[in-house]
């Protein structure tokens, strides 16, 4: 404060022998600091407090709505893409997830599977790998095609939308890893009752937890690792689990590797593949990688023969043969790819169209890898591909696929010729279309943010289950809302 104010400011109130000309003592030093911090005080309560006071209604609402957007700015972005409600993970008995991890050397009747379920279910790293440019061999594993599982529930645990409160949550994910625990029952002479053992008891714990309770099972969910069929046994003398014609079932949505077309609960979601990208820019290289890969046969084929009686993938792997000039075989049959090889990478990368015959089932996980290196796929079978997987690679699969009737290849038809029908710019958008879906279709490696800007497969298919459980939810409320008018009336 300046010498003028000061003495304006004591000129009222002095002490008797006050003299401009003495030097001030304690005493009225003190009074001079005492009249300054009231006069402060007084001009801060002016200046702050009774504006706020005195306010119109109007001022003081745009004051809070500006405050509320700053703290809104402040929040983390993740509350601002869970459109579709929040997700609640079910923290079950260990018997249901991790003792089967523990336990991965008894999960299959010949081999040990803790290399295939390790990495959170990645698998090893892909030692000696070839035909990949050295930056992206990191972002390679040999996983397993039936590890999806395991993949699921790692993921979903750090997922933007998942919350720690039921009360919050929109959908419930069971992480019961039902395959592998079925798996080890398929293939030996065990009961229907041993079978269904792990599934009954499962169902019976999540039947007790009041979330179930509220809704009956409408709003949970559940990954199913290997194919619909393995879980739908009818009778005791079939094959597999009963497990999705348990009773308590028949409200839970389901994702599978392969769906069965006719169950609006169950939706196709894409086999793993052995790249896992770290990162928006590892994507990225690799698109420009398979675009721009110069191809130096016709066609692929991947598989081994089946001592069965009219065997299409023989036929095939005959007809190959037969166009060495054409088409590059790799024989599979044994266990020759079990495991994962760079020779079958190396097909598909250097092949226009890749052939796909069914397997086990309607679907393949070698459907994903020809995709993958930007490989045409050949269908024989409808099911292979048509109402499977909609969610990632569209409704329209002629757009990057091609189908040849099997009972035509039977009857002579020759794949080559056909194939050789698809001029180079038909190839080239087929391609086109295929590399298109590759971010849709592989699972990303995530270890916390790294890929926080990138959406995979995981992502699409937990955001897709949310959309269709909160528009479900709203249509419910819909209809109370709608009765409780007519009541009224």
């Amino acid at each position: 404060m300046s010498e003028h104010s000061s003495s304006d400011l004591h000129s009222h109130k002095k002490p008797k022998n006050f003299s401009p000309k003495n030097t001030p003592n304690k005493y009225s030093i003190r009074i001079f600091l005492c009249k300054c911090s009231q006069l402060f005080i007084i001009l801060l309560f002016q200046v702050f407090i009774l504006p706020f006071v005195f306010r119109t209604p109007s001022e003081s609402t745009s004051v809070n709505r500006n405050i509320q957007e700053n703290i809104t700015l402040l929040q983390p972005l993740e509350s601002k893409k869970c459109d579709h409600g929040l997700v609640y993970v079910y923290d079950l008995p260990p018997m249901f997830n991790q003792e089967l991890l523990d336990n991965c050397r008894d999960l299959d009747p010949w081999h040990s599977r803790c290399n295939a379920i390790s990495n959170h279910g990645l698998g090893p790293k892909a030692a000696g790998l070839s035909g990949v440019p050295e930056n992206l061999v990191p972002a390679w594993y040999w996983t397993d095609m039936f590890a999806g599982e395991v993949i699921y529930h790692d993921r979903i645990l750090k997922h933007k939308c998942r919350t720690t409160e039921p009360e919050s949550a929109t959908a419930f994910y069971i992480p019961f890893y039902a395959g592998l625990a079925v798996g080890k029952y398929l293939f030996t002479n065990y009961s229907a009752k041993e079978r269904d053992m792990y599934c009954e008891r499962l169902l019976k714990w999540v039947h007790d937890q009041p979330p179930w309770k509220r809704s009956n099972g409408s709003d949970h969910f559940i990954m199913l690792g290997r194919m619909t069929w393995d879980f739908r046994r009818s009778r005791d003398e079939d094959w597999g689990s009963s497990f999705i014609n348990m009773p308590l079932m028949k409200r839970v949505l389901r994702l599978a590797v392969e769906r069965d077309p006719w169950d609006h609960l169950e939706i196709g979601v894409p086999y793993p593949t052995g790249f896992h990208p770290k990162s928006k820019l590892e994507r990225d290289q690799w698109l420009n990688f398979v675009e721009n890969r110069n191809r130096t046969s016709l066609f692929t084929f991947v598989g081994g023969k089946r001592k069965v009686k009219g065997d299409f993938r023989t036929l095939l792997l005959n007809h190959c043969y037969n166009e060495m000039g054409s088409c590059r075989v790799v024989d599979c049959s044994g266990t020759k790819c079990y495991d994962g090889t760079s020779e079958i990478l190396e097909a598909f990368l250097d092949s226009d169209f890749c052939l796909q015959p069914r397997g086990d089932a309607y679907t393949r996980r070698s459907t994903f890898d020809c995709m993958l290196a930007g490989s045409i796929p050949v269908f024989f079978w409808k099911r292979s591909i048509y109402n499977q997987y909609e969610w990632f690679l569209g409704d329209e699969p002629e757009k990057f696929s091609v189908f040849i009737d099997r009972k035509d290849v039977r009857n002579g038809t020759s794949i080559r010729k056909v194939l050789e029908g698809y001029s180079r710019d038909e190839v080239k958008k087929m391609r086109e279309k295929i590399i298109s879906y590759i971010p849709k279709f592989v699972y990303n490696f995530v270890n916390g943010d790294e890929v926080e800007s990138t959406n995979d497969a995981f992502d699409v298919a937990i955001d897709g289950v949310l959309r269709r459980i909160h528009k479900e939810k709203g249509k419910k409320k819909d209809g109370i809302k709608l009765l409780a008018s007519r009541k009224l009336t």
